[in-house]
């Protein structure tokens, strides 16, 4: 390989693993948020399932095994060291292959994950007390926010304790509507019925959950595409760069 296309493809390498730093860092921040995060639904799941919480540990490993990949790449590509170019070709080809085996496992355990999130939020429907509690909050947040209410529909919170031993007409004030007559909003908590019907959504929220991920699909699915797309080309540049290596010169890299 001559030294000019020696120099185009570690300039593109370097590149490439700048993106994998940034990435990364998206990919931690991502898992942190999941783990951190007190308002949204996926906050709900969180606190009722380890496998929600252990996918957020997951991530962050995976984030910041990709930050010091690129971290290394990038040094391995500017001053041509054989065995950092190797070490990413592995690292990148095992990362490629976890993401592989991740998405066909999740695809086909797709029907458990989907029951099993059902339970955890039928639970908490029925367990919900109106208390300052973070997930009773967060499933406040989404069915205010998805203008929803239950999870297949406000039947399920009937089958609610306080709503069920409460000698009051009851129903969820993150479920009112505002476009019926009734009392006034609240964000959480359990609102006096004053109507014969509550004033509430009539959709539950696994439709809005639902249509929210076919929205998204799209764009979930380009992203998928275009990191794989990185990865294949970051091992492609780093296999030719190290091949064109004939000897390292470890006393380019600088000393500190």
């Amino acid at each position: 390989m001559s030294k000019g296309c020696i120099t185009v493809t570690k300039y593109f390498l370097f590149l490439f693993n700048l993106l994998f730093f940034i990435f990364g860092a998206l990919i931690m921040g991502f898992g942190l948020w999941i783990l951190f995060d007190k308002e949204s639904f996926i906050a709900v799941l969180q606190e009722s399932s380890d496998t929600v919480k252990v996918a957020s540990y997951i991530l962050i490993g995976v984030g910041s095994l990709t930050m010091a990949m690129g971290f290394f790449g990038c040094i391995g590509a500017i001053y041509e060291i054989r065995c950092l170019l190797g070490l990413y070709f592995t690292c990148l080809l095992l990362i490629l292959i976890a993401q592989v085996t991740a998405a066909v496992l999740i695809y086909i355990q797709r029907d458990p994950l989907k029951h099993e999130m059902s339970v955890i939020i039928r639970g908490l429907i029925v367990n919900y007390s109106g208390q300052n509690k973070t997930t009773e909050h967060a499933w406040d947040f989404v069915q205010r926010t998805m203008k929803c209410c239950g999870w297949t529909g406000p039947g399920n919170w009937s089958e609610n304790i306080s709503i069920k031993n409460s000698t009051q007409k009851l129903y969820s004030c993150s479920c009112r509507n505002d476009t019926m007559p009734g009392t006034d909003m609240k964000e959480f908590g359990l609102c006096k019925q004053l109507s014969e019907q509550p004033p509430v959504f009539e959709m539950g929220c696994i439709t809005s959950v639902e249509k929210w991920l076919l929205d998204n699909c799209g764009i979930i699915l380009g992203i998928c595409i275009g990191v794989a797309v990185v990865e294949l080309l970051g091992m492609i540049l780093s296999m030719c760069l190290c091949k064109s290596v004939v000897q390292e010169d470890y006393t380019k890299v600088p000393k500190y």
